[in-house]
């Protein structure tokens, strides 16, 4: 009987970072990949799972009061202990820095199960955030036993804070193969109203603005950011995903609702997002992982953040900080909606995330850190993609 890896995933990105690695340790054959699904709300990533054609191997039920950071580490790092206690895996993979991650790294640590940690050494440098990501992604790796950076900067933070060489390895970032898998089937938009907007000839702008610290007086800034450039080019849609946060989705509809060329959607099936990130011209976001899966359709990012722990894109050209002040945001953004041959020059360099293998590196280093496989050869610099389906 194969030996299992456990892979822990608490929230839709993660799920679909884990999920091309799940089909690269199956494919490969040599361990049995379980996927785990925790976090406050299970059946999210159980959707997310199921466009890759997969669904959670164990749902973990984690009651809840009331809804803070450390009642769900403390529910999630117990439930994982009774399961590990009589299933114990050979090793357990965590994603990035969420309290999934960090509740998944501890009680593996305490079980003494190797942790594999997944996206690791991105550092934004920023502990005083409302949001707890820096921290917990800091705390795993000092639990972790091998480090998969999906970039040469990630790996040399880790080398910085005196994480051995030989358990640090440049794998690329996973969503890079997720997304580029996605995109490649053209697949019909799920949802309707993207449907409605499909044969328009327009120039498409993607704007996505969920993080915490978006909320309030930032979002209303980005939104009349949108609304003057809708009035100034009448060349563009803009398509907003809404948040599932009621208030949140309120504010949109209150500043958004009615305006023309732009389309408010729920919260979108992954397939629809990586379809649309295809066809943008432009993405305005907060998100980490459309930042790192842009560059792969050669779209530019204009990042609605002051600092991003994704340092590889504005190092690379593909992205740039521009905060939500509502001024700035328009002057970048009609920059490249003006000029096609500034936008493209900004994602020629390629995607630095990653070549579309990493879930491939993933499973090999997992399996060679057991003593199953000989260790892969990491990411080579610049072994970069852009593909052929970015917006013409």
């Amino acid at each position: 009987m194969k030996r299992e890896v456990h892979l822990v995933g608490g929230t839709r990105p993660e799920a679909v970072k884990l999920a091309p690695v799940a089909l690269a340790v199956r494919e490969a054959g040599l361990l049995e990949p379980v996927l785990l699904a925790g976090g406050p709300d299970p059946a999210t990533v159980g959707r997310a799972l199921a466009a890759f054609g997969l669904e959670p191997d164990i749902s973990l039920t984690v009651e809840r009061g009331t809804g803070s950071r450390d009642e769900l580490l403390i529910a999630m790092v117990r439930e994982l202990d009774e399961l590990w206690s009589v299933r114990t895996p050979a090793a357990v993979i965590v994603q990035g820095d969420t309290t999934a991650s960090m509740a998944g790294a501890l009680a593996a640590f305490w079980r003494r199960i190797p942790v594999v940690h997944l996206e690791a050494g991105l550092r934004s440098g920023d502990l005083g955030s409302s949001s707890s990501e820096e921290a917990n992604r800091r705390l795993v790796a000092q639990v972790a036993t091998l480090h998969l950076a999906p970039t040469p900067l990630a790996a040399m933070n880790l080398l910085d804070e005196k994480i051995a060489h030989t358990d640090v390895l440049i794998t690329g970032n996973t969503v890079v193969d997720a997304t580029l898998a996605m995109a490649a089937r053209r697949m019909p938009f799920e949802t309707a109203l993207l449907r409605e907007r499909e044969a328009s000839p327009n120039r498409l702008v993607l704007v996505t603005a969920h993080r915490r610290e978006s909320q309030g007086e930032p979002l209303d800034r980005i939104l009349d950011a949108v609304k003057q450039l809708i009035a100034r080019y009448p060349d563009i849609d803009v398509v907003l995903p809404g948040h599932p946060n009621p208030a949140v989705r309120g504010q949109v509809d209150a500043a958004l609702a009615g305006v023309e060329r732009v389309t408010i959607t729920g919260p979108l099936p992954y397939p629809d997002r990586s379809r649309l990130l295809s066809e943008a011209y432009l993405v305005l976001t907060d998100s980490a992982g459309v930042q790192e899966e842009a560059p792969s359709f050669g779209v530019p990012a204009l990042v609605l953040r002051d600092v991003s722990e994704r340092a590889g894109s504005p190092t690379a050209g593909c992205a740039k900080l521009v905060g939500s002040d509502t001024a700035r945001i328009v002057e970048e953004a009609s920059a490249l909606l003006d000029s096609r041959v500034r936008r493209d020059a900004m994602t020629a360099g390629g995607n630095p995330y990653g070549d579309g293998l990493a879930a491939r590196r993933t499973a090999q280093a997992t399996a060679a850190l057991l003593g199953l496989a000989p260790a892969p050869e990491a990411m080579p610099v610049g072994a970069n993609v852009v593909t052929s389906g970015a917006a013409a």
